[in-house]
């Protein structure tokens, strides 16, 4: 009775109080929701948003409360901004007043710029502005940035030194700045901070490479940077090593005639021991000289022995030498088209003459072509080559065409076009190569003693990573109704980072369409049988039939590894949908699921969740199915882990994949 008292008396007092000092006052809601409406103007050219982020003219709406597409908010304050590959163009300014915001992704549009606005966003925890076009240096003021996790800013065309506020950031561990324009010495002390993954390559950085950083990241991190020097395989630093380039400047040059100095060692004589240094010098010389053409004339023997690449498509443009010219990009050509490796990047370019001479292994061969990986001959770049058979024979102009519906997608998890090359009898694709194998080796591989289980944590992030992956690609191509075609588990690769990548989309337009359906290898919807045709909803059952695959751990009997052979009886290709229908009708739900998975605790809701999904996407008749936008957000749904803000932030994970990262709340 005595408390009830107490908050009657106080009541008018609290009323009283200026409402600065609420946890989040109207004009911090209202600040928040004009920077984010300035920042949709400025960079929605297409309308991408404008359907969404709209405020009600009745009644008081923010962005927190009208629930904008991408913004996630916390007592009424923004806190997160997920806006990727949104084709998003104009600067970053409007977005340095979002004081309480945690995650900024913006990664895979069209952003210029600087990234110097950010720097008041002192609560910043993960920022993700990959593949923009964001130029200047990065402002030392990002010191300021003390919550910072992660940072990617790669591919963009950012310039200047490496802020030594990065050593300040005590939190830090992923910094990603690779294929920039990057300058200057790397400051040795990013090896004593907390940093757990750094990529610093192919930008402009020169001076020695530090051992421990060399040691702590791997050689990898730094390549790609010319002017770097250090231990092998760099060359060795010199006393004074310059950078690459030195700007004109009058008051570097040096005071004293470097002619007349050299005079003056004319006059008087050559030092003993300088004639002891010119005549090794000499000999250091000569050896050298010999030894690169020992190599020249091995590694000619050893490409024509062992490049596949290069000895099977030497034999069918031996057809066609007349057509051998090569422009990488849009060097040009004859008037009548001339052949070209045509590139979607503006960087890592490189001729065919130097795809031809790549060492190769075969990765596997498919119903349209063989796949190699190439290994080029900088030791470094490392692509995915698919070389192209009995494809539709269409013109130049339509295979262009097709290439560049292709080569348009840009998304973190779709595999990336990164060129092809055309002529009449040779045609390839040249791709990203993602090193660590398929999700269908993953979940079939070796099953049996000493197989390393697939946890759940791991198969619900890469079917949400292949999701998010087909889900642009059908909205990117809406209106045209262009389907992937070609979806299964052996098609959903992991990148150097473990994300899922779809691959193969656009390969079905190069088929004869009445044929399309018969040569692609991926799951196929029952209407499929009749009409013969693909369609974005036959790949949405498609993917129904990979979430049954991920849950039961059986392979679909349209689809099996021809390596799977004396495999138990249990582990045969079924009929997954028809054969989850009849488990289910009996009651015996649990039989359903994978046996890897069933040593797991508290996940049967999940679980049972995603098998409602997944029963969802391979409903019968097509128009009951789902769209992929809405697999996604309801695979979201089942995991709020996928969420960074829902969850506090653990520091023994290193995940650099934005889907699973985490932060403190």
């Amino acid at each position: 009775m005595e408390i009830f008292r107490l908050l009657f008396l106080l009541l008018p007092l609290l009323l009283l109080l200026p409402p600065s000092l609420s946890l989040s006052t109207t004009a911090d809601v209202d600040s928040d929701t004009a920077a984010l409406s300035l920042f949709r103007s400025q960079t929605d050219t297409h309308g991408f948003l404008l359907s969404n982020w709209t405020l009600s003219s009745i009644t008081h709406s923010t962005a927190c409360s009208a629930a904008w597409t991408g913004v996630q908010c916390t007592n009424n304050r923004v806190t997160a901004v997920y806006l990727p590959s949104l084709n998003l163009r104009g600067p970053l300014d409007s977005l340095a007043s979002l004081d309480q915001l945690r995650i900024l992704d913006l990664r895979n549009n069209r952003l210029n710029g600087t990234v110097s606005p950010l720097v008041k966003c002192t609560n910043l925890k993960l920022l993700y502005l990959s593949g923009n076009d964001l130029s200047g240096a990065i402002p030392p003021e990002i010191s300021s940035l003390t919550r910072l996790l992660r940072v990617d800013i790669s591919d963009n065309n950012l310039n200047g030194p490496i802020p030594d506020g990065f050593v300040k950031l005590g939190r830090l561990l992923t910094l990603r700045l690779e294929n920039n324009e990057i300058s200057g010495e790397i400051p040795p002390s990013l090896a004593s901070g907390e940093i757990k993954q750094l990529n610093l390559s192919n930008n402009e950085l020169y001076g020695l490479l530090p051992e421990n950083l060399a040691q702590k990241f791997g050689e990898t991190s730094f390549t790609g940077n010319r002017g770097l020097c250090g231990s092998s395989p760099l060359p060795a630093c010199s006393a004074n090593t310059p950078p690459p380039m030195v700007q004109s400047n009058p008051s570097s040059l040096p005071t004293t005639s470097i002619i007349d100095e050299n005079r003056k060692q004319t006059r008087r004589g050559l030092h003993p021991g300088v004639i002891v240094a010119i005549v090794i010098a000499n000999s250091v010389l000569i050896l050298v000289i010999a030894s690169f053409l020992v190599a020249y004339y091995c590694g000619k023997r050893s490409s024509t022995s062992n490049s596949k690449i290069g000895s099977e498509i030497g034999k069918s443009r031996s057809s066609y030498g007349s057509e051998s010219r090569v422009y990488a990009n849009n060097g040009g050509g004859d008037s009548d088209g001339s052949n070209k490796l045509v590139f979607f990047d503006k960087k890592k370019k490189f001729e065919l003459e130097d795809l031809l001479r790549a060492s190769a292994e075969m990765l596997g061969k498919g119903g349209l072509g063989t796949v190699y990986r190439a290994v080029l001959d900088d030791g470094c770049t490392v692509v995915a080559v698919k070389r192209l058979k009995d494809a539709n024979p269409c013109g130049r102009k339509e295979f262009e065409q097709y290439m560049d519906v292709i080569g348009k997608v840009k998304h973190q998890n779709v595999v990336k076009l990164r060129a092809y090359y055309y002529a009449k009898e040779e045609k390839l694709l040249v791709y990203d190569f993602l090193p660590n194998g398929s999700l269908h080796l993953l979940l079939h591989g070796n099953r049996g003693p000493g197989r390393i289980p697939l946890d759940w944590t791991t198969r619900i992030s890469l079917v949400l990573g292949a999701a998010r992956g087909l889900a642009h690609i059908h909205e990117e191509y809406k209106t045209s109704r262009i389907p992937h075609g070609n979806i299964k588990s052996s098609n959903v690769l992991l990148d150097k980072n473990g994300n899922a990548c779809i691959s193969d989309f656009g390969l079905s337009l190069l088929l004869n369409p009445a044929h399309a359906s018969a040569r692609l290898g991926g799951y196929k919807a029952p209407e499929q049988f009749e009409t013969k045709r693909l369609s974005q909803k036959a790949d949405i059952y498609s993917f129904g039939i990979l979430l049954l695959e991920m849950l039961t751990g059986r392979a679909p009997n349209q689809y099996s590894s021809p390596s799977r052979v004396g495999i138990e009886e249990e582990e045969q290709p079924v009929d997954l949908p028809k054969w989850v229908r009849s488990v289910v009708r009996d009651e015996w739900t649990a039989e359903v699921f994978d046996q890897e998975l069933l040593r797991y605790k508290n996940i049967e809701e999940e679980l049972v969740s995603m098998l409602h999904v997944a029963m969802t996407c391979v409903a019968g008749p097509p128009e009951k199915r789902p769209t992929m936008a809405e697999v996604v957000k309801m695979i979201e749904e089942i995991r709020v882990e996928q969420s960074p803000l829902g969850e506090d932030y653990d520091e023994s994970r290193n995940s650099m994949s934005p889907s699973v990262a985490t932060t403190e709340g």
